[in-house]
């Protein structure tokens, strides 16, 4: 029989793929790890199990990898793949365990659909009126959290609880126990709990319409700092006799900048790049989040007030986060091309080749990309589809941004414009992760990277 080898055996929904062979007289081989070597017959004339490969899935991906472990070649889809060496296979895939088909057994592979297959081996059970918001009773959408009382809510419900609290309040009050609020933030981990609820009970799903509504109240895009300190009315102090001894929060408490000065009940954004503080403001045009992570900078903000820097408060500079159209690039960011060197190396030769610049390049796609000449659907930042030139992103979001946009001219560079080394390496394929064999010792050490074939390359 064909088997699988691993510290215990596969259940049956743990199993993702299977070999299956040709001759019916042969067991089918499961495979429910990862990374599983397959011990299984190999000959026609002979019954005795040999370990002869090992199988390493691509998370997220309809395909895998398949190194040859046996001391002779293999066949696959007729190519054929010598000892130790390494190729992508997806389902529909004919294995053959041996240099020839002669007297060899024929496996084809057979990946199984995540429908078909359940892949969550811990099973939570949870009282559907648990996972409901206090104010509008329905199953959480969009569910953030609120401290110190640690009581979940959906956003859009919390963010109307929470304007209209400043309006009429001194003190943000929990909806559902009337506890003081200092703090809300998204909960990610209650929002994979709610998605399965959701795809386990149908019924429980909001309509559209509904779901419209909350998304345009949701106000929290990251943690707030909500203040419960009381307004002081003494009007005859100066404001340096007033604001002593508070603990401002930020440039804007106790002083005015841009015709806005904080009050008592104002909620403050911590931001993720210095720390320091900025009030919570969504009636102005500049952004506080970044919208490729969701993440809150503070360097657009304070530009846009004219703050440039205050002693004993922590602002970032502009440079931090601002528009796409307005950045620069000199050099090829460290994680592009999956950290690969040998293709990051490739990339800025064929630029060099081209008589052009890193600059010139990214510029380019970034026309291409704000006129939606490119698939975005596995551009690593979120909200893909609304990204434009004009966007506010930070730092990091932007170093993956011109990496997306590197796979894309690496993988439309013609053939004949690819430096000379390129075009004669063999068994190479070019993606998201590129894999290349051969010719570069350093980089026939990455095999754990997968990808699709490349253009210009021989696959």
């Amino acid at each position: 029989m064909g088997e699988s080898s691993g510290s215990k055996p596969c259940l049956d929904a743990d199993i993702w793929a299977k070999l299956v062979p040709a001759d019916s007289r042969y067991s089918v081989v499961d495979i429910g790890s990862n990374e599983t070597v397959v011990y299984s017959e190999i000959s026609c004339s002979s019954g005795n199990k040999h370990e002869w490969c090992k199988i390493t899935r691509i998370l997220n991906q309809s395909s895998a990898m398949i190194q040859n472990k046996s001391s002779t070649a293999i066949l696959i889809d007729g190519a054929t793949v010598q000892s130790e060496d390494i190729m992508l296979i997806q389902s529909g895939t004919e294995i053959i365990p041996g240099p020839d088909r002669e007297g060899h057994l024929s496996y084809r592979l057979e990946m199984i659909p995540a429908a078909e297959r359940c892949e969550k081996r811990l099973k939570i059970s949870i009282d559907i009126e648990n996972a409901k918001c206090g104010i509008c009773l329905n199953i959480w959408h969009d569910v953030i959290s609120v401290a110190p009382c640690l009581h979940n809510f959906c956003n859009g419900c919390f963010s109307e609880w929470l304007r209209r609290s400043q309006e009429r309040h001194v003190t943000v009050l929990c909806p559902q126990c009337r506890a003081p609020v200092q703090f809300a933030g998204k909960n990610h981990f209650l929002r994979e709990v709610v998605e399965d609820i959701l795809q386990a009970d149908c019924s429980l799903r909001r309509s559209k319409e509904d779901v419209a509504i909350l998304d345009s109240h949701a106000l929290i895009q990251s943690n707030l700092v909500i203040s419960s300190r009381r307004k002081r009315k003494r009007p005859h102090l100066a404001v340096d006799e007033q604001t002593s001894g508070l603990n401002l929060s930020c440039p804007q408490c106790g002083t005015e900048y841009g015709g806005f000065c904080c009050n008592g009940d104002t909620v403050h954004i911590p931001c993720h790049a210095c720390g320091g503080m900025m009030p919570s403001r969504s009636n102005i045009s500049v952004p506080q989040h970044c919208l490729g992570c969701n993440r809150a900078f503070c360097g657009a903000y304070w530009h846009s007030q004219g703050v440039a820097r205050i002693d004993g408060h922590p602002l970032c500079s502009y440079d931090s986060f601002k528009p796409i159209m307005e950045r620069s690039i000199a050099r090829i960011p460290f994680a592009a091309h999956e950290t690969n060197r040998y293709e990051q190396d490739i990339t800025e030769r064929s630029i060099r080749q081209l008589g052009r610049t890193l600059q010139d390049v990214i510029s380019e796609w970034i026309g291409k990309f704000d006129k939606c000449e490119i698939d975005r659907s596995r551009m690593p930042l979120n909200h893909a589809e609304t990204i434009t030139a004009a966007t506010h992103i930070c730092n990091d979001c932007y170093d993956k941004l011109v990496s997306f946009l590197l796979y894309w001219f690496r993988f439309s560079m013609p053939r004949h414009l690819l430096p000379p080394d390129a075009c004669k390496r063999e068994d190479c394929w070019y993606g998201y992760a590129c894999r290349t064999q051969h010719h570069n010792e350093e980089h026939a050490q990455k095999r754990n990277h997968v990808c699709r074939p490349t253009r210009g390359t021989h696959p």
